[in-house]
């Protein structure tokens, strides 16, 4: 019997004054104890050489709760701030695997605002959700239906820079099975221009939402410039661009949402190329562009969709000469400058579109490895 797959809903929701006021608060001190907890491991190991762990991490959370200086965490969940615990033994240990980067303190600023409960901190009955030290369900917008009979296993909430509330539920949905198999297999170039071309010889065009409301940012960043730290008119600017970066952001998102369902759906094997996005953003001539095509987040919503749906993802290495090797015969040329968008193969005399090329050859040398 197959695996129930576990997946997260997520909702905006609008919080009474009194649920704000306790969430902000639980969100500052979720921040307080990830950095208190950070800095103590950290100090531990550089002082002592000694390696701390989230047992360890946990006697000091209650040792905190019952300091005076520290006493006011007692008055929110302890469970959001047990889970913040865990998250940070999450990424100690995604540092020493040498996935990640050594854990880095959470900005008032620039964090995510979020917090997380699990079933014991939160009630769910009759489709209303209540949280702990809350004496009122939240008001959550049910733009799209859960499954039916579905019962959250954690509940996550967050608040954006815009301002926006959001909820987000984790349940077991059964409705996500194994697609019908099919025939087709298909090889994926990321772009610029064209934010994928398919070995098919498809291009799906880059919408550039950064760059269609960049006129429009630059004014509002420009005029958030100009007011005076700490006042209410800069927050009120503050938030306006905020605005903006969401908007450019949730439909991005969309349209990736949108590409990658066909594209897993099409096809049975999608092959693509390991790219280093870190790396290629230190161009700055093309950094702001790579950022607005998103790259990985394409190749992260394709991973896990081919894992719901029955589907394989070949990822072939990032030093494969894509755009310099002829499709048709293999023949690799020694200079193929980004400005050089179509070629002619001086062995074969076969004529390519540089991008579709590139797409033809991923997909042979994923196949290859298959």
């Amino acid at each position: 019997m197959a695996e129930v797959v576990k997946r997260a809903y997520k909702y905006r929701f609008y919080p009474s004054p009194e649920q704000a006021e306790h969430l902000n608060r639980t969100f500052g001190c979720v921040r307080l104890v990830y950095n208190r907890a950070l800095e103590a491991r950290t100090r531990a190991w550089a002082t002592a050489r000694q390696h701390t762990t989230y047992v360890q991490s946990s006697t000091w959370l209650t040792e905190w709760k019952q300091s005076g200086e520290l006493a006011f965490l007692n008055e929110v969940s302890s469970v959001p701030l047990q889970q913040t615990l865990r998250h940070l033994q999450a990424g100690f240990a995604a540092f020493w695997d040498k996935r990640s980067r050594y854990p880095r303190f959470k900005s008032k600023r620039k964090s995510r605002a979020s917090a997380e409960y699990t079933r014991s901190a939160f009630r769910w009955r009759d489709g209303r959700l209540t949280l702990a030290k809350m004496s009122s369900p939240l008001d959550i917008v049910w733009s799209r239906p859960l499954p039916e009979g579905a019962e959250p296993s954690t509940v996550t909430v967050s608040r954006d820079t815009a301002g926006r509330w959001f909820v987000s539920l984790l349940v077991e949905d059964p409705t996500v099975k194994p697609l019908p198999p099919v025939d087709g297999d298909v090889g994926v170039d990321a772009g610029i221009t064209a934010l994928v071309t398919l070995s098919t010889g498809e291009k799906i065009t880059n919408p550039r939402y950064e760059r269609s409301d960049r006129r429009k940012l630059a004014k509002a960043q420009r005029d958030l410039s100009r007011k005076e730290k700490g006042s209410a008119n800069r927050a009120k600017a503050r938030l306006k661009v905020a605005r903006i970066h969401v908007r450019i952001a949730d439909r991005r998102r969309d349209h990736l949402h949108k590409l990658t369902t066909r594209l897993v759906r099409e096809n049975q094997t999608v092959v693509i190329e390991d790219l280093s996005v870190r790396n290629m953003l230190r161009n700055h001539k093309l950094a702001r562009a790579i950022s607005d095509a998103a790259w990985s987040e394409l190749r992260n919503m394709l991973e896990y969709k081919a894992a719901w749906y029955g589907r394989t993802v070949i990822v072939v290495d990032r030093w494969l000469p894509s755009s310099k090797a002829c499709s048709a015969c293999g023949w690799i040329t020694q200079v193929m400058p980004l400005n050089v968008r179509s070629w002619t193969c001086q062995n074969c005399g076969a004529a390519h579109d540089r991008d579709v090329n590139a797409a033809k050859n991923i997909l042979a040398a994923g196949l290859a490895e298959r």
